[in-house]
């Protein structure tokens, strides 16, 4: 029998790229949105697997929502990868990211604790919470927990809610603390999709300036389909344990968008405009993780790097009309 896989905030980046990850397992694969039958699921028709997956409506801060929907779909494997994903955004709205990831995960996990199946429960935690680091330090599970935004914050709540839950419990419960991942299926808001778009518009003739915030910032980026699949190994363990998942490579946003706009054959100081009212009122200026535990225990290892990572976003963008931008 084909084991079921429940993904929460399955329209997202990484829930789009886990679900496809899981049809080619032989799951079957049940994605929740707060209002399935309005969300049109843009990324999994992008990735062409719509028709392959069930959806069903489910608000994570409503237990008595989450129940209902756990007891029908009986999950062997739950991912929890939904709640409010912007750390920019999280400074705007506090609240919601807050109660979106610390609440919703705790519904999430009292639900399992007296649910009668024996579910194994994957929290998405974040590189995030470790906070600022020198240009020379990395973050591994040992590292303690700094955050500096809101959502950051939030996530931190969560991840200890987990840990919580794992022990006084005996749930397997684990976490997987990821740093920066991208892909062709972030939306533009997320400043590094929006850097590919823009650098893409301007090598088909746009005359526009690309407005950004503080380019000196320093974060590890990867590929998300890689990650996705650290998330998988991680609950096929014999035990639940946390992971730092990342690159172990820190790259600067300038030679992020360094990297784009060489990609089409332009100079990015000549598009570029640097704008302090893009500033965040606090931001990490450097984040880097280490691996090196995932590589020991789970056998993973990030394929792309970041400018591995570039190229692959440019491409598709490349392919895009002028219409099509408008969809991201």
């Amino acid at each position: 029998m084909n084991k079921v896989a429940l993904i929460c905030g399955i329209s997202g980046q990484d829930g789009s790229w886990l679900a496809k990850l899981f049809l080619s397992k032989g799951y079957r694969v049940v994605g929740t949105a707060r209002d399935a039958e309005m969300s049109n699921f843009e990324n999994l028709k992008r990735l062409k697997i719509r028709e392959k997956v069930d959806t069903i409506s489910m608000s994570l801060v409503d237990l008595r929502s989450v129940q209902k929907v756990i007891t029908e779909i009986a999950p062997d494997e739950l991912y929890n990868l939904a709640g409010q994903s912007s750390v920019g955004l999280s400074f705007e709205q506090p609240v919601e990211t807050l109660e979106s990831h610390a609440l919703g995960t705790l519904n999430l996990l009292e639900v399992i604790r007296f649910s009668k199946k024996s579910i194994r429960f994957y929290n998405a935690c974040s590189g995030e919470c470790f906070g600022n680091m020198d240009s020379k330090s990395f973050a591994d599970e040992s590292s303690a927990f700094r955050p500096k935004s809101p959502y950051a914050i939030a996530k931190a709540t969560a991840y200890w809610e987990v840990v919580n839950y794992r022990e006084s419990y005996d749930l397997f419960a684990c976490s997987g603390i990821l740093f920066n991942h991208e892909s062709h299926l972030r939306p533009e808001h997320f400043v590094t999709q929006k850097i590919i778009l823009a650098a893409s518009r301007i090598a088909k003739g746009s005359n526009e300036k690309l407005k950004l915030g503080n380019i000196k910032i320093s974060r590890d980026w990867g590929w998300a389909p890689d990650y996705v699949d650290a998330m998988w190994r991680m609950l096929q363990l014999d035990e639940p344990e946390d992971f730092v998942i990342a690159t172990g490579k820190r790259s600067s946003l300038q030679d992020f968008v360094n990297e784009a706009f060489s990609c089409v054959r332009l100079d990015w100081r000549d598009h570029v405009m640097v704008e302090e009212s893009l500033f965040r009122p606090s931001d990490i200026m450097s984040s880097c993780g280490l691996p090196d535990k995932a590589m020991k225990r789970l056998g993973w290892k990030a394929k792309l790097n970041m400018s591995d990572v570039v190229g692959e976003m440019m491409k598709k963008a490349l392919m895009l009309s002028l219409n099509d931008y408008e969809k991201i």
